[in-house]
């Protein structure tokens, strides 16, 4: 594993604390809810009655997906009993959709909360045979790496959908 970076990297000071935070989106006070919005369906690639998949906006690793709830939560501490009751199986799925594109080493499942307070997890694939971009480099390299065109992200995004569909 190793970072997209020369050495020597320079250790810096955290920043100052910032209490209270601002609101996320989808929160009161803050902007609106990107999931709840209309808007939302335009990267949308496959859904069911609980989730949501869609294409990112930008990745240098097509493949890449989100995965929101369609009802308005912010974590695991809240997901309703019956939407958490479907989470591994369609994680699950969403893995093995990720898989199928092919040349996949694994594929990561992270989740941030940080920008918005609707429940979301995103599906990355490492490249196989990219040992480098092991566990947490993943995000450090996908940050550094070209960005997919458009049709390469959309491109995945059709064959996660199809796998999908064939669940």
């Amino acid at each position: 594993m190793t970072l997209p970076y020369a050495e020597p990297l320079t250790v810096i000071d955290p920043a100052e604390l910032v209490i209270p935070e601002p609101p996320r989106r989808g929160e009161e006070g803050g902007e609106p809810c990107f999931p709840c919005s209309a808007g939302s369906d335009s990267n949308l690639i496959w859904s069911d009655q609980h989730w949501t998949l869609h294409n990112p906006g930008r990745t240098g690793l097509p493949g890449s997906v989100w995965l929101a709830s369609r009802a308005h939560f912010d974590s695991f501490a809240d997901m309703p009993a019956e939407v958490a009751s479907t989470f591994a199986e369609v994680c699950g799925c969403v893995e093995r959709a990720v898989l199928s594109l092919g040349d996949v080493g694994r594929v990561h499942l992270y989740r941030w909360g940080d920008g918005g307070a609707h429940f979301h997890v995103w599906f990355v694939p490492r490249p196989l045979g990219r040992l480098d971009m092991s566990g947490a480099y993943l995000m450090a390299w996908e940050d550094a790496l070209e960005p997919a065109t458009e049709e390469q992200i959309a491109g995945a995004g059709r064959k996660i959908a199809t796998a999908m569909k064939h669940r």
